[in-house]
């Protein structure tokens, strides 16, 4: 069969995919692309094929939908065409795709998620903008847009145009300066200005009194009028002031008497030295700072937040107003009176409401903000002024709860970043100074005393200790190190004191990447979620244009009263407004996430969190994952000259002087059993065989059979029938012998199983996983007797990884895939599964799978399983509850069984509901026995 004319099968490159998820993502939208028939993506090669009609699609379209999604995209070297010369004349044209640049910032003032659609579609609409996603969630955008023709400036205006506040988030790096870059340069880069302070010092402070998102943005302002600042930035959710100055134009307590006449209260702050290039440009580097005092944060829900709060005040008032106004009636004082007072619950609850709902008015879209200002406004001029201001009441009070519910949640993951002290305690010459984490380099000594925290990820050199290690790996057990053992950022120094070597800067270290993640995590939307979002987009307008039927028809038509319809129709526009619908995925998606970090569980986005709740079967890796990935010793043999103690003493006292893997095995387990080792002489390795020495006269080997074999020691029926045993139980054997008396004993070492393995297979049995498979590239002997003992009926052995590979497109076909490895050797199999989990080393882990199972502890893998079958379920009791209160509501609505007041009730009820089903999840902690 010849290739359709105008059919086109095209090999790109694409750069950036991070792991299988990634090649996912990419296949799925060009799929959706109109005239693309095929499209495969290989994470393993990083290779793109796509198969599409050139009448409909063109290349350009193509790459601009991958640069799109944030990869780089080049022409695959197995596909370039001929390579052009300074004289080929071909009339076909280059396009250079100018690289998506990322945004990520925090934005405040959104009260539901229609405001993050809101700034979602407003971005959408500016030339540029290549892709927008904001999360009501966590209170964050991202957004990828080509820096060739819109600036981040441009994006922050509207954003703050739209009526909220935006601050740029600490992930997007400033410009910086090397030694070359001199103070009087004039280029431009990223629409920000370069200001060179010799010797700036940053500002760190707590500030109270912030209401809203508008109050961080009045400090900013007012701060950054003043003469020496030099960059302010203001966080409204943890209520933390940044500010970096120059302390020969302004002074500290300049700064605080400008907070305090702004109308707001300082706590003690943290003041943090910043050099612009080394410790060297000032002179006081050594002096000390002072350290911030924790500081209690405020419960969303306690009373006392009610009162400072403005939108709590507006509440309280707005409820005054409502029970003046129903006293005047009751009292029958006139008119006037009571509507006076009702206006002014009207006005103190509606102000914020109607001004967001112009902002919506302005981009063309109906939120829940316009739609209620219209029926307010309705009920006023149908003379109903009660209903009117019960309706603003019911709903303001009902987002404001909806708002400090979602901050528990956010108070809670934003908890993490308080793991790790400000400020570290290094050696720098023959003093130990205090200087900010910012400030120590790798390779810097920090000593760390008892009751105090680990501020960078390093290696014990000096000292033993417990560690606490729970808000890295959810282990409630401290784990003691000494000399040569890693501790990680955040963790508890309980009883020792430590020198430690610091390897990751304070950018770097496992808790702030873990924060990374957990912060990003929710703005990767699940399936549902996805749907959900369409769903929306088309149920408010339909129900908008039966809204304008039902206030028409019936009148025109039929002689109906037509503030009877009017009424139905301002009760079904509060109706149209699907918020219960749209949060009641995200609000699940955060809390489970969220409770997972907790526990050692790291989910890379809703989708991975969803895909876990639908899986059906697991492949395991045995090395590493299954078990520890280091020989252990099994038993110890004798052929009766001498003692297992003795066969094992003189085992490990040559292999004492021995670097490989088993030897090491061996001499661990001599001095478990607390034998004393003595010294050999005339060491010798032997590579491929073993190791000779002298003890005394007498020459002694320790090795393979083929040691033996070479050295003239023949080995007795008695032997050859021990080793075969020892060989077919899958493990090792070390022999132990001399010429005179020839083989004196034999060593079984094996990779050892990892304690908790058998527990959670049989956990994860449990949950209904009835297909478990164990894939591994060693011997079939071995591979046996691990999934024997793990309790795994179904194995394969001596893979390839391309033959792993194959094993799991073969499961594919029967459910959803998950693969479990050490992010290591499987990188192909990791990538072919639907989700991928990673036990073992962090850095690594962070990088390759879907789902990391930080402290390499199995069991988390059942606990990862059920939370992602609980959210499953969550998500699907939220969204269908939605759907039939909106239905039943929309039905009642229509025929005149409900009221104003009862539809705001119902619908902010509503979102009240899913969003405490969907916050039970954050109490999720182990898995149920």
């Amino acid at each position: 069969m010849t290739q359709t004319p105008s059919l086109k099968t095209q090999l790109l490159q694409v750069d950036g995919m991070d792991c299988g998820s990634c090649a996912k993502t990419i296949e799925a939208s060009l799929l959706s692309l109109r005239g693309v028939t095929e499209a495969s993506v290989s994470f393993a090669t990083a290779k793109v094929k796509v198969s599409y009609d050139t009448k409909l699609l063109s290349e350009t379209e193509i790459r601009n939908r991958i640069t799109a999604l944030g990869y780089t995209v080049k022409l695959s070297d197995e596909a370039k065409p001929h390579n052009h010369t300074h004289c080929c004349h071909s009339d076909h044209t280059h396009v250079e795709v100018a690289p998506a640049k990322k945004l990520q910032a925090q934005i405040g003032g959104m009260d539901c998620g229609s405001c993050a659609k809101t700034v979602e579609v407003g971005l959408q609409q500016i030339a540029g903008v290549l892709s927008a996603s904001v999360s009501f969630a966590t209170g964050r955008m991202q957004v990828s847009y080509n820096s060739q023709i819109l600036s981040e400036t441009a994006i922050y205006d509207r954003v703050r145009a739209l009526g909220y506040t935006v601050e740029q988030s600490r992930e997007v790096k400033p410009h910086h300066h090397s030694h070359s870059c001199s103070g009087n340069h004039d280029h431009e880069h990223d629409d920000h200005e370069h200001v060179e302070v010799a010797c700036a010092k940053k500002l760190q402070v707590k500030v109270n009194g912030m209401d809203c998102g508008s109050c961080a943005k009045t400090i900013e302002v007012g701060l950054q009028q003043m003469a020496g600042v030099t960059d302010v930035s203001v966080n409204f959710a943890t209520e933390r002031l940044q500010l970096s100055y120059d302390p020969q134009l302004i002074s500290e307590a300049a700064i605080y008497d400008r907070i305090k006449g702004l109308g707001y209260t300082v706590e003690q702050s943290l003041e943090v030295s910043e050099r612009h290039n080394t410790h060297d440009d000032c002179d006081d580097h050594n002096h000390a700072h002072p350290v911030a005092k924790p500081t209690q944060k405020r419960d969303p829900a306690d009373w006392k937040f009610w009162i400072s709060n403005r939108r709590g005040q507006s509440v309280i008032l707005a409820g005054v107003g409502l029970i003046l106004g129903l006293l005047a009636q009751y009292l029958a004082l006139p008119v006037w009176i009571a509507r006076g007072f009702y206006g002014i619950g009207i006005v103190i609850a509606g102000y914020p409401i109607a001004r967001a709902g112009l902002f919506e008015l302005r981009l063309r879209r109906a939120d829940m903000n316009l739609l209620m200002t219209i029926s307010v406004i309705g009920a006023v001029i149908l003379g109903d002024w009660f209903e009117g201001t019960l309706v603003l009441f019911l709903f303001s009070l009902g987002t404001t709860l909806q708002i400090f519910t979602f901050g528990r949640t956010r108070n809670a993951i934003s908890a993490l970043m308080d793991l790790t002290p400000s400020t570290a305690t290094v050696k720098r010459g023959n003093q130990e100074v205090r200087v900010p984490v910012e400030n120590v380099q790798v390779g810097e000594i920090l000593t760390i005393r008892p009751g105090q925290r680990v501020a960078l990820d390093g290696v014990v050199i000096s000292g033993t200790s417990a560690i606490d290690q729970s808000p890295i790996t959810g282990e409630s057990i401290p784990e003691d190190k000494e000399r040569g053992d890693t501790v990680y950022a955040g963790t508890l120094n309980q009883s020792g004191f430590l020198e430690v070597k610091v390897t990751h800067t304070s950018n770097d270290t496992t808790v702030a990447k873990i924060i990374h993640l957990v912060e990003e995590a929710p703005g990767s939307r699940a399936p549902t979620q996805q749907w959900v979002d369409r769903f929306a987009e088309v149920y408010t307008p339909i129900v908008i244009l039966i809204a304008i039927a039902i206030a028409v028809i019936p009148p025109l038509a039929f002689a109906q009263s037509f503030n009877v319809w009017l009424y139905r129709a301002l009760v079904m526009l509060v109706i149209a407004c699907p918020c219960a619908l749209v949060i009641s995925t995200p609000v699940s998606i955060v809390s489970a996430i969220g409770a997972a970090s907790r526990q050692g569980v790291l989910f890379k986005g809703g989708n991975a969190l969803e895909t876990a709740g639908r899986l059906t079967s697991l492949a395991f890796d045995k090395t590493g994952t299954l078990t520890q990935g280091l020989p252990v010793v099994q038993e110890v043999y004798d052929l009766g000259n001498v003692s297992t103690n003795v066969v094992l003493q003189i085992a490990a006292s040559l292999e004492q002087l021995s670097e490989h893997p088993l030897a090491k095995a061996i001499v661990a387990n001599a001095r478990l059993e607390g034998i004393d080792l003595e010294t050999p002489v005339n060491f010798t390795a032997l590579p491929g065989k073993g190791i000779q020495a002298n003890f005394g006269e007498v020459l002694y080997f320790v090795g393979n059979r083929r040691l033996f074999t070479d050295s003239g020691i023949g080995l007795s029926a008695v032997a050859e029938s021990l080793l075969a045993e020892i060989e077919q139980l899958g493990q090792t054997p070390v022999l132990i012998g001399t010429t005179q008396e020839g083989l004196l004993g034999a060593i079984a070492l094996s990779d050892g199983l990892r304690l908790e393995a058998t527990e959670a297979v049989r956990q994860l049995k449990r949950f209904g996983l009835k297909r478990l498979v164990m894939l591994t590239g060693d011997r079939t002997a071995v591979a046996k007797q691990i999934a024997q003992e793990v309790g795994i009926t179904e194995y394969r052995a001596e893979l390839l990884p391309s033959d792993k590979l194959q094993a799991i497109e073969q499961m594919r076909g029967s459910g959803v895939v998950g693969m479990v490895g050490d992010g290591i050797n499987d990188a192909p199999a990791l990538a072919a599964a639907d989700i991928s989990f990673a036990v073992g080393g962090i850095d690594i882990a962070l990088e390759t799978a879907d789902v990391v199972l930080v402290g390499s502890d199995l069991r988390r893998l059942a606990y990862a399983v059920d939370l992602s079958r609980r959210t499953v379920l969550v998500i699907q009791q939220n969204v269908v509850f939605s759907l039939v209160t909106k239905g039943l509501f929309l039905l009642l609505g229509t025929f005149g069984f409900v009221g104003l007041a009862i539809a705001v009730l119902a619908d902010t009820g509503t979102s009240l509901l899913v969003t405490a089903n969907g916050m039970r999840l954050f109490r999720t902690k182990t898995v149920e026995d």
